[in-house]
């Protein structure tokens, strides 16, 4: 009989996690342990376990009881209003999670982190970004996340990998950086209103090159890492692997919708969305979609950060390629499918 391993899935209803699980669970050889905050509903192959990881006793308690972890797939993220202020809570909870858990037959630890490492998040960055670019000023939760993985190592029969996507396409629900989900609800109230589809970032990045990671291919990269030799104690870029402009992107993702479109109009979607909560229940009424919550569809804040990137946005993934990784995906086919997907769902209209 073929020895199983048991992933635990950290972060398991994010965009990241959800299809962590979703690979595992179609694959040969896993048992699967998801955490979270909220839990979730046991399946086939996969359990679920609410803990509050902040809480380091809480963490303990659901945790340590826990026999056989072979992977751990860290994907949980903890938002703040600073950069500084991510640091605490998200270093934290890593800690929290590798001191609970048994070390007795760990083979790896993977950690999903972002092109925050490169500073893309403060302004113009070297592009393509490499995994042995130089790290920039502290703080930076990403960075000392690695840090400590890297110390904790020492000595230590498991390893680690690092995994760095760009702007992830996936459609869990309830996350704070849920992309398509901004845009899909942001053209579907416009639809609604008569609008036609602006894109409301800086008018200089309309024309910016951008790249993405389809959530399914992120989560086939990050067991990739976690399961090679060749992944073993190293950060890669896992992304699409193609290049886009939003200037030629949202007149197709218009197309899609079947609207027209109208020259870029800079608006802060976390202003001009903010009242649109009740228009929102009119339209899943009106449509028969699943009564979710405005708040939990709905990530303006994140989009507002996306579409102010007036700089290009894209990192090197021929590290992982070259070393064994070959998928990719087609940005513009998968904007269609995730699309598609929240409409069968019963998300959108």
């Amino acid at each position: 009989m073929k020895t199983k391993n048991t992933a635990l899935v950290v972060g398991a209803n994010g965009v990241a996690g959800t299809q962590i699980i979703r690979q595992l669970s179609e694959s040969e050889g896993w048992n699967i342990i998801g955490v979270s905050r909220r839990g979730g509903t046991d399946m086939d192959k996969v359990r679920y376990i609410s803990a509050d990881l902040l809480d380091s006793q809480d963490s303990s308690e659901k945790l340590a009881g826990l026999s056989g972890i072979t992977h751990i797939f860290y994907t949980a993220y903890q938002d703040r209003p600073g950069w500084a202020e991510l640091v605490e809570p998200n270093v934290a909870m890593l800690v929290n999670v590798v001191n609970a858990v048994d070390p007795a037959g760990l083979q790896h630890i993977s950690l999903m982190q972002g092109y925050k490492v490169y500073g893309a998040h403060y302004g113009p960055f070297k592009t393509p970004a490499k995994e042995s670019d130089a790290d920039h000023m502290p703080p930076e939760f990403n960075v000392g996340q690695q840090r400590f993985l890297q110390q904790r190592q020492i000595g230590k029969n498991w390893t680690w990998s690092a995994i760095r996507p760009p702007v992830v396409g996936g459609t869990a629900l309830g996350n704070p950086m849920n992309l398509i989900l901004v845009i899909a609800m942001y053209a579907s109230i416009s639809r609604e209103l008569g609008l036609p589809l602006r894109f409301p970032g800086k008018p200089q990045a309309y024309d910016k090159l951008m790249e993405m990671a389809d959530a399914t291919l992120l989560a086939k990269g990050t067991i990739w890492a976690a399961t090679s030799p060749q992944g073993a104690n190293q950060a890669f870029n896992i992304n699409n692997g193609d290049l886009f402009r939003w200037s030629e992107m949202w007149p197709k993702i218009a197309a899609y919708f079947k609207m027209e479109t109208a020259p870029p109009l800079p608006m802060p979607l976390k202003t001009v969305m903010a009242d649109k909560a009740i228009l929102w229940k009119e339209i899943q009424k009106r449509y028969g979609l699943k009564e979710h919550s405005y708040e939990q569809l709905s990530s303006w804040a994140f989009g507002d950060f996306v579409f102010s990137w007036d700089y290009d946005f894209f990192g090197d993934g021929t590290k992982a390629r070259r070393l064994g990784f070959h998928e990719f995906v087609d940005t513009e086919e998968m904007f269609y499918r995730l699309f598609t997907e929240l409409r069968n769902d019963k998300v959108i209209p």
